[in-house]
């Protein structure tokens, strides 16, 4: 990882080396300025699907094609250590391994092994519901440093029902508890959509009582089966504002690490809200959140699919590159796609005239999919009106009259 100001750090650095030094040293926020900005697009975060094979079928999935087996087109053991190779030469980053359900694959001990020794700090994403006594002990074995579980609701009659399967609540905590035994780090997922807003106070209280370290909230993207039920679920701009000041208000209590992910906006009412307070925002005041950024598709994160396709992010479909026909390292560097999101100029609408865009950028997925193919036209979820772009169509509407 590269240091905030050019020195002081070699690139092979991991994230939380750096956090951890800025935090003691950054009393201005700029070191966490500058390293947010990521002007030299060093990656620090690759997901990759080690699967489509699931065992649930979710009603927010961003596949179509679930399956309840491994998938003929997963990558081979072989192509997924190649793939491994490709990514800690082009950083060494966080590798989530995800899915899917990435317990499917009869490998995936074998290939976090090999992550790890290649120098990648690997975390696994999964359902929880699949992870035995044994099943955590081999997860710890294999050097995983953290696993996230997902739980889409602070009851099993919530989550079960968004997760079609009766009983995968309970399930997923008792996995969750088999890790924490064994002194392995966990983290909640959860996606906030209509069906469990109202719950987001518990969600908060069930992730502390848990046990989790960390609780990410991740806002519901219209992609895959996402798209199917965006009409019921996706919450309306004003809700998805009053979301993230909650969330807001209860990151400042310290009691457990939170992150707004698939949230840009969430970094604009952060600098809105600490301006309010007369806060400068550091690592000391917020934390991680104040070294990161709203949408890092193509910028700082990417995803490989199951089929070795590389994408920006896993919700915006739009391929950088495929890794049969490429190496990583080349995709990574000389992608047009990537090109294209590593450039803020480039933002349409409010987006571009916006003043929190460096910190924002608004979501890529949700511009893509709202407009037809543009991921670079404005965030369609987003109330705030950038004083600049008041002007800018005031200006037009003189014109037109």
């Amino acid at each position: 990882m590269s240091h905030p100001h050019g020195k002081g750090h070699p690139k092979d650095a991991v994230i939380k080396e750096v956090y951890k030094d800025i935090k003691e040293a950054d009393s201005t926020g700029e070191a966490a300025r500058q390293f947010m900005m990521n002007t030299d697009s060093q990656l620090r975060l690759v997901f990759w699907e080690t699967t489509a094979g699931c065992n649930l079928e979710c009603i927010h999935c961003r596949r179509l094609d679930i399956a309840r087996h491994l998938m003929k087109d997963d990558l081979t053991t072989e192509q997924s250590k190649k793939l491994i190779d490709g990514i800690a030469e082009t950083s060494k980053c966080i590798l989530v391994l995800s899915g899917g359900e990435p317990l499917f694959r009869p490998d995936i001990f074998e290939l976090a092994k090999y992550a790890d020794a290649a120098g990648l700090t690997v975390a696994l994403a999964s359902n929880g519901t699949m992870i035995t006594a044994e099943i955590a002990k081999k997860i710890v074995e294999s050097k995983v440093q953290r696993v996230s579980i997902s739980l889409d609701g602070a009851s099993p009659e919530t989550h079960d029902k968004f997760r079609r399967l009766t009983g995968s609540y309970d399930r997923a905590v008792k996995g969750m508890k088999h890790l924490q035994a064994l002194g392995l780090s966990t983290q909640i997922n959860c996606t906030i959509a209509k069906h469990n807003v109202h719950e987001v106070e518990q969600i908060y209280k069930n992730a502390i009582d848990l046990g989790a370290e960390a609780l990410h909230i991740f806002m519901l993207v219209p992609v895959g089966c996402g798209v199917q039920i965006e009409k019921d679920q996706m919450l309306d701009p004003d809700t998805y504002e009053r979301v993230l000041n909650w969330f807001y208000d209860v990151s400042k209590e310290g009691k457990i690490q939170t992150k707004a992910t698939c949230a840009p906006h969430y970094f604009r009412i952060m600098r809105q809200r600490a301006a309010q307070e007369g806060i400068t925002v550091t690592p000391k005041t917020h934390g991680m959140a104040a070294m990161t950024k709203g949408c890092l598709a193509g910028q700082s994160i990417c995803f490989v699919s199951h089929k070795g396709q590389v994408f920006p992010c896993g919700y915006l479909p739009v391929e950088a590159g495929n890794i049969h026909e490429k190496s990583f390292k080349e995709i990574w560097e000389n992608s047009k796609t990537f090109r294209d999101l590593r450039d803020p100029e480039l933002l349409g609408g409010k987006c571009g005239a916006c003043e929190y865009k460096l910190v924002c950028e608004g979501c890529r997925a949700r511009a893509f999919y709202y407009t037809g193919g543009d991921y670079m036209a404005e965030e369609p979820f987003c109330v705030y009106e950038p004083p600049k772009y008041q002007a800018m169509k005031a200006a037009e509407e003189m014109q037109a009259e």
